[in-house]
């Protein structure tokens, strides 16, 4: 498993916890952007400490294979973060799936970047994962979101109702899946 990856515009890294204060500068920047579309964040959430934990954490969870996070720059300017691709919960054995969910900074949305790097991550969870099925769960009112997965050829499976504690309120999510026709 590589460190970082490339796409057409985009440098897509897993980070260590040297990088807690870009990862901050991100939340920070996009806290109130973020807000609708995420559960309810603590206090300590926006610290650098805090962040330090977490991408600990997730490093150790890459490291184990139970999920996989990618950290987005553009190739132009590595020193801001601008978003990231997760896949979450992957479950091995008969299921081979995942969860998929990413972020994006407020003013980098609809350039084509999202797109781009769930794209890269989805060839990695297929091609080096050998992954069966990715599935992406969007609130209904998130278009940009469902546009994303759409265009990668997501399709839909069906609502979940009440699905997720969104800031605060339970939300209906409609259920996106994209299948690796590769595996039999």
């Amino acid at each position: 498993m590589q460190k970082v990856y490339e796409s057409e515009r985009l440098i897509l890294k897993i980070l260590d916890k040297s990088y807690a204060q870009m990862v901050l500068d991100y939340y920070l920047r996009n806290k109130s952007f973020l807000e609708e579309w995420e559960p309810v964040k603590s206090k300590e959430f926006y610290t650098r400490q805090y962040q330090e934990e977490l991408l600990d954490k997730e490093l150790s969870n890459i490291i184990s294979k139970r999920s996989f996070r990618l950290w987005i720059f553009k190739k132009e300017d590595s020193s801001k973060i601008i978003g990231s691709v997760g896949f979450s919960n992957i479950v091995w054995g008969a299921f081979l799936s995942c969860h998929l969910g990413y972020k994006l900074d407020k003013d980098e949305i609809n350039k084509g970047y999202m797109t781009e790097a769930v794209q890269k991550g989805i060839e990695i969870m297929f091609n080096e994962f050998g992954l069966h099925r990715i599935e992406a769960n969007i609130m209904p009112k998130n278009k940009p979101s469902l546009r994303v997965v759409e265009k990668l050829g997501f399709y839909k499976e069906g609502l979940a109702y009440k699905y997720l504690k969104i800031n605060g309120k339970w939300e209906d999510h409609i259920h996106m899946v994209l299948l690796n026709e590769k595996i039999n």
